[in-house]
């Protein structure tokens, strides 16, 4: 299987500077650099056409400063920032844009390729630290069967869960294109108000009870009832998912349980299946992120920060099932891009 690479736009209004970066990251197996800019106008421009993994920015920057650019990008397309600055006091400004690193550069007379070598480290170690993994590959045509190739979401969430997920399916828009299949831990009787909430907070969506044997619908979502597994138990015709219901033994204490869904849809699905995991208490959904990934799909994981609980999205994370880690906030978003519902 052909390896997974970083992909990276640069900006910085050196173009010494832009090519000692490029010959850098050229020297790393697990780094592909798309483009390289002179200015936040032209690095918007570049990661709206590329969707990068990481952006490598500078700050001063003629027309836009990587700081506004940078702002934009990890609030509205989610590429990974990292700030490559000589303005020694601007690290707090960066990390309030969403860098996930604020680097000093040094000046050009002292800046050596064994230094940049060991920034480009310093990056590998903070994206795996924060579970950030590539997921396009190396050319424009991979990188464009992938966005816009998912054929289901599937989202899954316990303690807390209700408010998160109406957060993200609250802003996926009037149209959104694929089917949403959802699994939250709920008491017996809960079910039914949950969906009349979740139709009222979720205008822009329809939300039922799944029901066995049921074709799933773009711009649904079908919330599993209490005590009955959901998963996805085949494709129709259509390329919609069938669902189905069942009364199996808990998992992990739990029915329905969102392992059940993600690893059905998983199977199924492969590299067509997108799941988002979110706040929750207890293990369940990190196995099923797991198959996910394995079977090549995309996770999403809800941050840390936003999780009313962090202990579903935290065992995902410790058993490398991340792809990415997000606050509540802009998992939505994210969706929408991965999903090709809105341009980068």
């Amino acid at each position: 299987m052909e390896k997974l690479k970083y992909s990276v736009v640069i900006a910085d209004d050196s173009a010494i500077i832009r090519g000692l970066l490029e010959k850098a990251f050229k020297g790393e197996s697990d780094f592909e650099v798309m483009e390289s800019v002179s200015n936040g106008r032209k690095l918007l421009d570049a990661v709206k056409q590329h969707v990068p993994d990481l952006v490598v920015s500078d700050i001063d920057m003629p027309e836009m400063n990587g700081l506004e650019a940078g702002k934009i990008i990890t609030s509205e397309i989610g590429s990974t920032l990292v700030i490559f600055s000589e303005e020694k006091g601007k690290k707090s400004y960066a990390e309030e844009a969403g860098a996930i690193l604020f680097e000093v550069k040094p000046v050009l007379s002292e800046l050596r390729n064994e230094m940049l070598k060991a920034f480009i480290g310093r990056i590998r170690e903070t994206l795996l630290k924060n579970g950030i993994k590539p997921h396009r590959r190396g050319s424009d045509t991979d990188r464009h069967e992938t966005f816009g190739s998912y054929k289901i979401l599937c989202i899954g969430a316990s303690t807390g869960g209700p408010t998160a997920v109406q957060t993200v399916l609250s802003k996926l828009g009037d149209d959104f294109s694929l089917p949403i299949v959802y699994v939250q831990h709920l008491d017996v009787g809960s079910d039914v108000k949950m969906v009349d909430w979740f139709n009222s907070s979720c205008p822009n969506l329809v939300v039922e009870l799944a029901q066995d044997g049921q074709e799933a619908k773009r711009g649904h979502v079908y919330l599993a009832p209490a005590e009955r597994h959901l998963i996805v138990d085949s494709i129709s015709h259509l390329g919609n998912p069938v669902l189905k219901l069942s009364d199996e033994p808990e998992e992990r204490f739990l029915r329905p349980a969102v392992n059940k869904l993600f690893r059905s849809a998983a199977k199924l699905y492969g590299s067509a299946c997108l799941a988002v995991l979110m706040t929750g208490m207890g293990r369940d959904g990190a196995d099923g992120c797991q198959m996910v990934v394995e079977c090549g799909g995309h996770t999403i994981v809800e941050d840390k920060s936003t999780c009313a609980v962090f202990g579903m999205p935290a065992a995902a994370i410790e058993q490398n099932a991340a792809n990415e880690i997000l606050p509540r906030d802009k998992i939505a978003r994210r969706i929408l891009v991965l999903t090709g519902n809105i341009g980068g």
